[in-house]
């Protein structure tokens, strides 16, 4: 275990040495995470396809999620441990306020898992997005008013391969 804050960003490339390069793997992916998490593996299926993933843990927290198809290599991984921060400065707990003025453009509803988030597209790079979560009294299918948004915070930093 690491004793000092991590040393894991979140960059364009992927998430420490985990790339869209990296077999999606055990040992492939504890390598690339400098054996900071006990791994966990499973398998779902997503709109139909079957998916392979690996949850990193610590203790009995589920920290980051990587994922991508069953052999193959990594396609997402989902942040949700706070020591983790991107390249950028931004970690889980940064208000919407901190990063934006306005939704418009750069945000979307959640969808599925993250139905009650609104997910945002990183300034920086087209490989990360970030998920707020926070408190909303309108319509479920509505995105939250920009005044509504401002105390939302990030609650995951998602990175895509594509």
């Amino acid at each position: 275990m690491n004793w000092f804050s991590s040393s894991l960003k979140v960059t364009d490339q992927g998430v420490g040495k985990v790339t869209a390069s990296t077999p999606l793997t055990e040992d492939a992916i504890k390598d690339a995470l400098d054996g900071d998490y006990r791994l966990r593996s499973g398998m779902s299926m997503n709109d139909g396809k079957m998916l392979a993933f690996y949850q990193a843990m610590d203790g009995k927290e589920v920290k980051m999620t990587l994922s991508g198809e069953p052999k193959g290599r990594v396609q997402r991984i989902d942040v949700t441990d706070p020591k983790v921060e991107s390249e950028w400065g931004v970690k889980v707990g940064t208000p919407f306020s901190d990063l934006y003025t306005k939704a418009f453009e750069s945000c979307i509803k959640g969808t599925g898992d993250d139905a009650q988030s609104v997910v945002c597209k990183a300034p920086q790079s087209q490989h990360v997005s970030y998920v707020f979560s926070g408190i909303w009294h309108g319509p479920e299918e509505l995105m939250p008013s920009d005044d509504s948004l401002k105390e939302w915070k990030v609650s995951k930093i998602v990175w895509r391969a594509n």
